[in-house]
């Protein structure tokens, strides 16, 4: 980045964050994306499939079933496919992808077992010490695509120390639908503005700013894995910009 630039972005960030001092400005509620954002979807999968199937391309299979993921969403949205849950897409596409890898000779047993993977998902190392930090001051609750099971199984695996958790599923509606993000705030009967997004998905930012409500972006430099390194650069339009949520809690003062 150059260092105007940088320079620029820092001002904006000592500016943003003394206004958060202000409580009337700052977030009461951080509402965190879960996949790629608290937890690591690709090493995760990966790692798993490597164990079960060493001759399979465990990168390449695990890159596969997360791009079937927003196509099988739109599906919903579309009305093509009634409401239903990510666990239900997730296998649906997982069928396509075994096929794809030729493990077509998997059974039921073993099929609905590597679709609770995404049960299993690991945090990034940093996400349990920054979560204890932010719940010291604000509300944290997630606000994820995931179905209540799938979020609740993970949650409780790992550690995670929601106040609340929140789904696609209680709003009927994926993200980026405003009822997803306007419903967190209603929920906590708080204006939106007092609602901060924390993600590391710029789509996903910038519908929930559309909505009203502030902005984290934290870097996951390695979410699709290190043969497929993200541009984590910062932009302005965020509010916050964090290396991880450990970064955040600091700016946030806590």
């Amino acid at each position: 980045m150059m260092p105007r630039l940088r320079s620029m972005m820092a001002d904006q960030c000592t500016l943003r964050m003394a206004n958060m001092a202000n409580s009337a400005y700052g977030p009461q509620v951080l509402a965190f994306d879960i996949f790629g954002t608290v937890v690591d979807w690709h090493g995760s999968i990966a790692r798993e499939i490597r164990a079960i199937h060493p001759a399979v391309d465990a990168d390449a299979f695990a890159l596969a079933w997360r791009a079937g993921y927003q196509p099988a969403m739109r599906r919903v949205m579309a009305g093509e496919l009634p409401w239903t849950l990510i666990d239900d897409l997730h296998r649906m596409i997982l069928d396509e992808v075994l096929e794809q890898f030729g493990l077509t000779h998997l059974g039921e047993s073993a099929r609905a077992d590597l679709n609770r993977v995404w049960h299993r998902l690991d945090p990034w190392p940093d996400v349990l010490q920054g979560l204890t930090r932010l719940k010291t001051r604000f509300i944290l609750c997630t606000l994820s695509n995931g179905n209540l099971n799938l979020l609740t199984r993970l949650s409780k695996r790992a550690g995670l120390p929601w106040d609340c958790i929140l789904s696609a599923e209680v709003f009927r509606a994926y993200k980026p639908d405003p009822r997803t993000y306007l419903g967190v705030a209603q929920t906590f009967d708080v204006p939106p503005d007092q609602v901060m997004l924390v993600a590391t998905h710029h789509d996903d930012l910038e519908a929930a700013r559309a909505c009203g409500l502030q902005t984290a972006y934290i870097e996951r430099l390695l979410e699709f894995g290190a043969r497929n390194p993200k541009d984590v650069s910062p932009r302005a339009a965020n509010h916050l910009h964090g290396r991880d949520l450990l970064d955040l809690a600091q700016q946030l003062g806590y």
